[in-house]
């Protein structure tokens, strides 16, 4: 018992975790905010429009005010929905979303937690979301909301393989799973040079797994209304739609750890500019690929949609992995 008190975490370590993580949550939060309304501004750009540009200066309380309308919404619930399960899937969608930063290193000192597996860790939890999904369709008790959950699982699983087996040659070259080593790694060449055939699974996969153009099957308003959240309003629905925004924003970070170096710079000269600096840049411009993958992509047939994962996606990332060991082996001297 004095053993499990001494490594109990004092009351001042609790303290600083409860503030770090409301930081942490007013970033997002923020994040979320502007990333809608620079989303909308970026597409309206791309297709001759104008964009938000009413509320507030240059429309930047636009996103607020349309928060606001959603949080004064009634909260609304199908009457033969299973009302445990119903409000519990909003949760499951977004608490592992949450959780999975908690191991992202976004410089040498910002990190929550230094877990030496915290690749694996981000790729387990963020699996839950998908008992999220199928929960909220089977919950709401319509036939819609049934197949988008369905629909949804299935492609989030089926895209899950190939995320997991493209970053498999990042792990073999660093012999490592722990983010911060990988991104030291990096310091004489970031990962998207020798790892770019990994590189183009994992975006491609990733797209899928975040539910976005041209993977955006689940909510196909032409045959699914909303898909799984179809009966959702208020804040339950502005949960699921928080969580699909979070889960960019750690996809993003995940990206810019694993493949851009993370806080390097891109030459040692430019070393005196702040390692944050170099993250947001190239957090940026993953997050900009989003925008402009939404406003040129059609949506992909729900056959081409696994065809394409099983058929095209799988087998070049097991080739990643066979080309990486083979590399590997020879640099060793194996060969």
């Amino acid at each position: 018992m004095s053993t499990l008190l001494q490594q109990a975490p004092s009351l001042g370590n609790t303290i600083w975790f409860i503030l770090a993580a409301v930081v942490l949550l007013a970033v997002l939060l923020g994040f979320v905010t502007y990333a809608i309304y620079f989303e909308r501004k970026v597409i309206g750009w791309m297709q001759l429009r104008i964009g938000p540009n009413r509320v507030g200066p240059l429309g930047l309380l636009q996103t607020v005010a349309d928060v606001t309308k959603l949080l004064l919404k009634e909260d609304t619930r199908p009457l033969h929905a299973d009302k445990a399960l119903f409000t519990l899937a909003p949760i499951l969608a977004y608490a592992p979303a949450f959780a999975v930063l908690a191991v992202m290193p976004f410089t040498e000192s910002i990190q929550f937690a230094d877990l030496g597996i915290g690749l694996l860790y981000y790729i387990a939890l963020s699996g839950i979301t998908v008992l999220g999904v199928i929960t909220a369709g089977w919950a709401s008790n319509n036939k819609y909301s049934l197949i988008g959950g369905l629909r949804s699982a299935a492609q989030m699983i089926s895209y899950e393989v190939p995320l997991v087996m493209s970053v498999v040659g990042i792990v073999l070259m660093t012999g490592s799973m722990n983010l911060r080593e990988i991104v030291e790694a990096q310091r004489d060449v970031w990962n998207i040079v020798p790892q770019f055939i990994g590189f183009v699974v994992f975006i491609v996969a990733a797209q899928a797994e975040l539910n976005r153009t041209p993977f955006d099957l689940p909510e196909a308003e032409s045959e699914l209304v909303a898909g799984y959240h179809v009966e959702y309003s208020g804040f339950r629905f502005a949960m699921f739609m928080l969580a699909e925004y979070v889960y960019m924003f750690g996809m993003g970070t995940l990206i810019t750890i694993l493949f851009l170096g993370g806080w390097l710079p891109i030459h040692p000269a430019l070393s005196f500019i702040p390692g944050i600096i170099w993250f947001v840049l190239k957090f940026s411009l993953y997050v900009f690929f989003q925008f402009w993958l939404r406003a040129t992509m059609p949506r992909m047939r729900v056959d081409q949609l696994m065809s394409f994962a099983w058929k095209v996606l799988l087998p070049v990332a097991l080739f990643n992995i066979l080309l990486t060991a083979v590399v590997i082996s020879y640099q060793n001297g194996m060969f």
